[in-house]
């Protein structure tokens, strides 16, 4: 016999044609032994999300410090191509390993405690790394490391709190604002490092904002979020970073260039905002566009998500392709492209995580969001500055010192990061093979 609760939850749901998945496909049945994890009032709700988004602002702020002052940390502590280059591979290979360790941490126990010490720690060795001379260098690939594991933790937990706080339709909403802030914290980041350095003539200060923010994020995190945020069962199921390759943050044929005059200096700072502003801009219109298509095109294709994910890859390689090729020639064309590029490749981050979290039962999800963070971060931006580096510096070798040689080489090898992203758009087409059933099954777990 069919229990009444059950012909009720099947009356509710919306026909096939009208029905969304991923975030937008939770249907709540409130049942006796049903707890919800829902906040005392949805203002409440809301204001722990603009917490949790804040705190991913400083979070992507911190990544984008160091490629803001890159030429000026590079000639502070006399680095080659190839360890500047490593000097982003150790953050995420720090950020990486960690992962999956705050992921378990976080499916497990108390995901407010993990955020806080999270912030408190990244924030305290950011500040601390302001003050390294440039006898230790080694130091400061430590502190960046170390940062790298700081910033796992937030990257790990954040997305489930914040999908644990909204059902249906606004979960998907909710979540994109959320990574909305990855290209508003990564322009703000490379701009606020470029203009501290230029205002103050001095790149250690660009080390020492963000600590400051952290400290009021981790003062609203104490205040607002919940001490214990519950997790949603199969019974009331709440369904909601693929690798991305980086577009060049500089352009090497400005940045090899001796700052020796004012008018130099000038410009180049012009670029840093430029570039800035690009990432800023099309990163919310890219992340808003891929949700919004998202929603569209599922009720029509079960299949939408990875298709969408898969075109804008595709279109992002090449976009990303033109801009390197012309960019010695047209510095106009190449922003235009490298903001196509940067607007497709936005696209993705809300799809994505989308996809994770519903084909991944929810007492699982900060462990699947660890995985993926370690897998896409292995076979994407781990190796690559210092692979970027190294073949870099063995086309110089080959070739006459000059200054033309040093942007070919610098050009010839950012050209790998295009081929690679369309081997991405070819794994999400793959993706689309199974989507549909790892998605039923998530469900009748």
């Amino acid at each position: 016999m069919q229990n009444p609760s059950e012909n009720t939850n099947l009356q509710s749901q919306p026909p096939p044609e009208e029905r969304n998945y991923g975030a937008t496909a939770a249907h709540v049945s409130q049942g006796p032994c049903v707890s919800m994890s829902k906040s005392d009032s949805p203002r409440r709700d809301y204001l722990i999300a603009a917490v949790l988004c804040y705190g991913n602002l400083i979070n992507f702020m911190d990544w984008f410090i160091v490629p803001g002052i890159l030429l000026d940390i590079q000639k502070y502590f006399e680095l080659s191509d190839g360890d500047t280059g490593l000097l982003h591979t150790v953050f995420i290979l720090c950020y990486m390993v960690a992962a999956p360790i705050f992921g378990y941490l976080g499916d497990r126990y108390n995901r407010k405690i993990i955020l806080g010490a999270g912030i408190f720690f990244w924030s305290g060795v950011t500040l601390g790394s302001s003050f390294i001379n440039e006898s230790y260098s080694w130091l400061f690939f430590l502190s960046r490391g170390l940062v790298g594991i700081g910033t796992a933790s937030y990257s790990t937990v954040a997305p489930t709190i914040m999908a644990d706080l909204f059902e249906e339709g606004k979960r998907t909403t909710m979540l994109s604002i959320f990574y909305i802030f990855i290209p508003v914290g990564s322009g703000l980041g490379y701009v606020l490092a470029a203009g501290m350095a230029d205002a103050t003539e001095d790149w250690h200060w660009a080390f020492r904002i963000t600590p400051c923010m952290g400290a009021l994020a981790l003062v609203l995190l104490i205040l607002l979020v919940p001490h214990r945020t519950q997790r949603r069962t199969a019974a009331h199921r709440a369904l909601s970073i693929s690798g991305t390759i980086r577009v060049a943050a500089e352009k090497p044929g400005v940045h090899r260039a001796a700052k020796t005059t004012w008018c130099q200096d000038v410009l180049s700072l012009a670029k840093n905002l430029i570039f800035g502003g690009i990432t800023i801009g099309t990163g919310i219109l890219g992340v808003v566009a891929g949700a919004e298509v998202a929603r569209r095109l599922r009720k029509i294709n079960n299949k939408a998500d990875p298709l969408i994910c898969a075109t804008s890859m595709f279109i992002s390689s090449l976009c990303l392709y033109i801009a390197l090729m012309v960019a010695q020639t047209n510095i106009l064309s190449t922003f235009i492209f490298i903001a196509f590029g940067e607007l497709f490749l936005s696209v993705n981050w809300a799809v994505v995580t989308d996809i994770l979290l519903y084909v991944v039962t929810p007492r699982r999800q900060s462990t699947a969001i660890a995985l993926q963070i370690l897998v896409s971060h292995l076979l994407g931006d781990a190796g690559s500055p210092y692979l970027i580096g190294i073949i870099s510096n063995a086309i110089q070798a080959k070739h006459a010192h000059s200054f033309q040689w040093s942007f070919w080489s610098m050009q010839y090898s950012f050209i790998l990061c295009a081929f690679v992203g369309v081997f991405g758009g070819c794994f999400f087409l793959l993706t689309s093979f199974y989507i549909e059933e790892d998605r039923k099954e998530a469900e009748q777990l």
